[in-house]
């Protein structure tokens, strides 16, 4: 297989970075390069720059703002807007509902709902996991019963990503309670200002209120946001996570990380030279990138042999690239706070000195933060233990 970008790619790929560093914000980008939180006008200032280039769901049927881009151009494009630290359109939006809706629901769901996805006019939150039903998502207990032209939704999620931002949420939500558990579950679109919801945040470890969890108390929703078929939510789950799972990988993101990291290296003063000088912090960055290099390429073979953009079957393969992506995301993250040392201790006053770090301390005083933050990326989109048994079976055929 001949992985070798064609001159018209190579074109294509030179167009989007072009873009990405004249057109989005500088203060956008340094936030997302240097860690730190983007504050919810940031992500809607940068989505609504790409999606008035036509570049906010280019995955998307071109009937709802997506591009006739080949799988190879969708690749670049996700890589360059990483490695240029610009915001991915967001996530539940553009690379789950959205996907989903376009796929499997009806003609009025889809007019209501997907141009104002794209432009996050309405913003959309995931809810999916709940106490006691994570990577067993299929043990979730969050029930919806039919009632005339409603049904009366009850239960709890958690880990629910800026739900406090949110205007809508996608759930999973028990239909069948006597069903085999895959199969009494169905696919609804709620109201997150509907009488009976209630958002509690959850404070993660470095301190950020980034996830929620939310209530649902005799919620009333119309039938008529169900997506698809009742009780077939499951199938329209597992082709969300497929996608979700390809996007966790955010090569282009490690990429950045890492080129960050060996400038800020060869400034950072150690000893009678720099970080860059002792061979052992050299090594470790070395493997990363050949290990990165590594999955690029697997990366990029999955792209290659990619069907039709609104294939309904999940690719497997893209259980390999969650488990090494995250790791990898992981391992930089590492990288990072070793080369900030101490300076990565919080300190709540800091005055201006020659000992400063390189680059000032918005860097290193998001170092800590972002490495415990990115532990969460090899256990959301299905953990890694999970990914193994969908590997073994997907594509071992055990």
């Amino acid at each position: 297989m001949d992985l070798r970008f064609t001159p018209e790619e190579v074109a294509f790929r030179d167009a989007v970075r072009s873009f990405c560093r004249s057109e989005i914000p500088a203060e956008i980008r340094r936030k997302v390069s240097e860690g730190r939180g983007l504050t919810k006008d940031d992500i809607v200032a940068s989505q609504r720059i790409l999606n008035a280039k036509g570049w906010a769901v280019p995955h998307w049927p071109r009937a709802w703002g997506g591009q006739d881009w080949t799988p190879i151009q969708r690749y670049i494009y996700t890589e360059e807007l990483l490695q240029a630290a610009v915001p991915l359109p967001q996530q539940f939006n553009c690379y789950m509902f959205g996907p989903v809706l376009a796929t499997f629901g009806s003609e009025v769901q889809k007019e209501r709902f997907l141009r104002r996805a794209a432009n996050l006019d309405d913003w959309w939150c995931q809810g999916f996991s709940e106490p006691g039903a994570g990577s067993d998502l299929a043990s979730l207990k969050t029930r919806a019963v039919r009632d005339g032209d409603h049904y009366v939704v009850d239960g709890q999620k958690t880990w629910t990503t800026l739900g406090q931002h949110a205007d809508w949420i996608f759930c999973l939500v028990r239909t069948d309670p006597e069903a085999k558990k895959q199969r009494g579950i169905s696919f609804l679109l709620i109201d997150m200002t509907s009488p009976g919801i209630t958002v509690r945040p959850i404070l993660t470890l470095e301190g950020r209120h980034e996830v929620n969890e939310v209530f649902f108390d005799s919620v009333r929703v119309p039938v008529e946001n169900l997506v698809g078929e009742e009780n077939r939510g499951w199938d329209y789950a597992k082709f969300l996570l497929a996608n979700e799972r390809t996007g966790i990988a955010r090569i282009g993101l490690t990429k950045e990380r890492i080129t960050r990291i060996k400038r800020l290296a060869k400034e950072m003063p150690a000893g009678d030279g720099t970080m860059w000088d002792d061979p052992a912090f050299r090594t470790r960055v070395a493997e990363v990138e050949i290990e990165l290099k590594a999955l690029e390429i697997t990366q990029m073979r999955v792209a290659a042999r990619q069907g039709r953009a609104d294939s309904v079957q999940p690719d497997p393969a893209s259980s390999l690239l969650k488990i090494r992506g995250s790791q990898l995301q992981q391992a930089a993250t590492e990288l990072l706070v070793e080369l900030a040392g101490p300076f990565a201790l919080a300190a709540p006053e800091r005055g201006a000195g020659a000992n400063d770090p390189p680059g000032g301390f918005d860097w290193v005083d998001a170092a800590a933060p972002s490495y415990f933050n990115n532990r969460k990326v090899s256990i959301y989109g299905g953990s890694n233990e999970i990914q193994h048994n969908v590997i073994a079976k997907g594509v071992l055929g055990l």
